[in-house]
């Protein structure tokens, strides 16, 4: 019998231009002699024979080649139906619950220009891995688990292993999957397209470590390349390609801390965070450029952080981005932690061992924006897709990257399933979502005339904000104890406010006015700071509007800021003594904590993501001095629920001397939960010991030094108050009794009351 398929359409397949690829390939209906019969088609490049092998019988039939590039077909007596895999026509109602296996009823036998003889499944015969449910909910924007049906799902049939290829690209003309697996010659391995915008197709010759790329005939009719969004894992940029990965490979060993953390309630626990660029952090002979391993990195990590006594580590963007210099924050393998550093069971093996010796891992996410570049995420299908088409919400001006189209269900879906995904499938316990500002105005770096208000007029981006809503009601019901924390640095209300009392919904914000202030007031002279009290003084008209994380983050010390001790006046002594009044001063702010590498050794140079961690500074006895300082604050703070337990109310902090600008002395208390004792501190802020300085107490009896930054163990002068000091039965600052504090100079004095 003579094929029923035009020659035209034959051509349009082999040169990957076929609208619709699927309609020829595989098993379809037919009339020969009038009864049903079936023609099974398939496109085999690489092939001299091919053979239908019943998969009951055992039988072969021969396929003829209608075409010398390797178009085979068969014609089989019998509907369709026998032929199709189960549930291949498409009817989803009868999917089994496990849509990653299935069986076959034939498949087909090659033998390849070598002689050599192997068999597979038909990808056009394999039902679709997506059921009807599926592809309701990524219409809405609302499936939770994305990252379990798209991308490259190791699947089998027929009792072998190959890998299910599913990509959102509505408007490309048409999808083909190229990789190792098929001589990166797509024509064989066109997807199969769906109303959804979804193209889809099963691929039994791939497997696990396989490199693919999907190759999309765009809507202007150019071909493309492009990685795979859910892709688990990518090539060492500069290579592009996403790697077929298996991620249920690693067996975890942290169930003890996981059921711990669905108790954890992050508002009355302490959080003292450090925040790394693994990068950067520690390097040395490990995979390439210096950089060390997953598995090498937690071993350092953990041993550093708990003698440390960091409660959390927060890293920088570990997604798979392709420039080095964006530190992470330009990524394209959302859902890719990156190749720098190992392969994805690597890095579940680094937050598997972080937390089996009680640190937590949060990491930055970057739900902004995303860079240009031809392989990842732009103009993906030649469309905006994943981008705003209107360049003056598409663009960001600042960073030369695209803007995430909040308004659209699919990106939506994108973004909240890439979050869970990190907290599901590696365990994160937190997220810090990167640059929140830059998506709540529309105007946010933008001149008149350059933005699009929003319906109302306004220049609120609703979209954005509902997103953000949604991602956080999302993480907070599936993952409980998981944190999330803006890096928001305007005075946008309620962000972290519950999303049912009309906020974000975020668990923590950044306090990035405390952070300007104090460092703008520590900057001046100690001699001027008299004039400058209130930007000490003025983060407690706000500090409880919020859930306020304190950050001297990585942004403190790059692009010519200079590092924190070199933004110090005074001369070395000052310098050291400033730095250690500073930090003394945040870890007793209301607030939970994150310091980034390097500013616990006290560094002179500002970071460099070539240069690292300047280790070598702890050969001297100053910087030494300045890494146990932050230890002995961290423990402080662990150990004293004063410092954490209110971290967020009114009743957790008291001043009792803010006026005294004259001599730039600032003095609060802090306390915990009814029955903590609490805890008197005691900040100078010049170099001038101050003996005898009256300061009223709410309790009276012994005050215990616990604290004073002034201590020789740092390198500070060792005026103290030690071992503590008892009240005088004056009243003071409107208070019953008092202490007469010796007040260390540059220093901050930590007393508790011991009744």
């Amino acid at each position: 019998m003579h094929t029923q398929v035009s020659l035209s359409a034959i051509g349009r397949l082999l040169d990957g231009t076929h609208e619709d690829p699927a309609s020829l390939l595989g098993p379809h209906p037919i009339s020969y002699r009038g009864e049903s019969a079936t023609a099974v088609r398939t496109l085999l490049p690489e092939a001299q024979a091919a053979w239908i092998v019943d998969t009951v019988s055992g039988t072969k039939r021969p396929m003829r080649r209608i075409h010398p590039q390797g178009f085979f077909e068969a014609i089989c007596d019998g509907p369709v139906d026998t032929y199709l895999s189960p549930d291949s026509t498409g009817d989803s109602k009868s999917v089994t619950m496990n849509a990653h296996q299935t069986s076959s009823r034939y498949r087909i036998e090659m033998i390849n220009q070598h002689g050599e003889t192997s068999n597979m499944q038909d990808p056009y015969a394999t039902p679709s891995i997506l059921t009807d449910f599926d592809r309701y909910l990524i219409g809405e924007g609302k499936h939770h688990k994305l990252y379990e049906r798209l991308g490259a799902q190791i699947r089998t049939v027929d009792g072998k292993k190959g890998v299910n290829f599913a990509v959102w690209a509505p408007n490309a003309r048409t999808v083909q999957v190229v990789g190792d697996f098929n001589g990166w010659d797509g024509r064989a391995h066109a997807a199969r397209g769906s109303d959804s915008g979804i193209w889809e197709i099963f691929i039994p010759t791939a497997k696990v470590g396989d490199k693919y790329k999907f190759r999309l005939l765009n809507e202007h009719g150019q071909w493309v390349d492009k990685t795979d969004p859910m892709g688990f894992a990518a090539e060492l940029p500069p290579l592009t390609a996403s790697i077929i990965t298996d991620l249920t490979k690693h067996t975890w060993n942290d169930s003890d801390w996981m059921t711990k953390r669905e108790q954890w309630n992050p508002m009355h626990e302490p959080m003292n965070v450090y925040e790394v660029h693994l990068g950067s952090w520690q390097t040395g002979p490990g995979r390439t450029h210096g950089w060390l391993d997953y598995r090498d990195l937690a071993k350092r990590l953990v041993e550093y952080c708990k003698r440390m006594r960091f409660t959390h580590i927060e890293l920088m963007p570990i997604n798979e981005h392709p420039f080095t210099g964006s530190w992470g924050y330009q990524a394209v393998g959302y859902f890719a932690p990156t190749s720098r550093h190992g392969s994805p069971e690597d890095f579940m093996y680094f937050v598997d061992h972080m937390h089996q010796h009680g640190i937590g891992v949060i990491v930055d996410w970057v739900p902004a924006h995303f860079p240009k570049d031809q392989h990842g995420l732009a103009r993906f299908d030649g469309s905006a897709l994943y981008e705003h088409a209107d360049v003056r919400q598409g663009e960001h001006p600042d960073w030369g990257t695209l803007i995430f189209n909040y308004g659209r269900n699919e990106v939506r879906n994108f973004l909240v399933a890439n979050a869970l995904f990190w907290l599901d499938k590696y365990h994160i316990d937190g997220l810090r979502v990167d640059a929140v500002a830059s998506m709540l105005y529309l105007d946010y770096s933008r001149e008149d005339g350059e933005w699009v208000p929003n319906q109302y007029g306004g220049r609120e981006n609703l979209e954005a904000m509902e997103f953000l809503r949604e991602f956080n009601v999302a993480v907070h019901e599936k993952f409980p104890g998981v944190v999330t924390a803006a890096e928001e640095s305007t005075a946008f209300p309620g962000v972290s406010r519950p999303v049912y009392d009309g906020g974000l919904g975020f668990t923590y914000k950044w306090n990035m006015g405390w952070m300007n202030d104090s460092l703008r007031y520590m900057k001046n002279e100690p001699i001027h700071r008299s004039h400058h009290q209130n930007e000490l003084t003025f983060s407690l008209i706000y500090a409880f509007t919020e859930n306020f994380m304190l950050p001297l983050s990585h942004d403190e010390v790059v692009h010519g800021k200079g590092s924190l001790l070199s933004q110090m006046p005074g001369d070395m002594w000052q310098k050291f003594a400033n730095l250690r009044l500073l930090y003394s001063y945040m870890w007793t702010h209301p607030g939970k904590k994150l310091l980034f590498q390097g500013g616990e050794l006290g560094m002179w140079n500002e970071w460099n993501h070539d240069d690292g961690v300047d280790w070598m500074l702890l050969d001297f006895d100053t910087h030494r001095g300045i890494q146990q300082l932050v230890a002995d604050l961290n423990r402080v703070v662990i150990e004293n629920p004063a410092l954490y337990q209110l971290d967020f109310s009114h009743d957790g902090f008291e001043w009792v001397d803010n006026q005294n600008a004259a001599d730039s002395i600032i003095v609060y208390l802090r306390k915990g939960f009814e029955g903590e004792p609490p805890l008197l501190v005691c900040c100078n802020f010049t170099p001038v010991v101050r003996t005898g300085y009256r300061v009223g107490v709410p309790n009276s009896g012994h005050w215990k030094e616990i604290f004073n930054s002034d201590n020789e163990a740092y390198g500070g002068t060792n005026v103290l108050n030690a071992p503590g000091l008892d009240t005088i039965g004056v009243g003071h600052h409107m208070r019953p009794d008092s202490i007469e504090v010796t007040m260390s100079p540059l220093a901050v004095s930590v007393f508790r009351f011991e009744g």
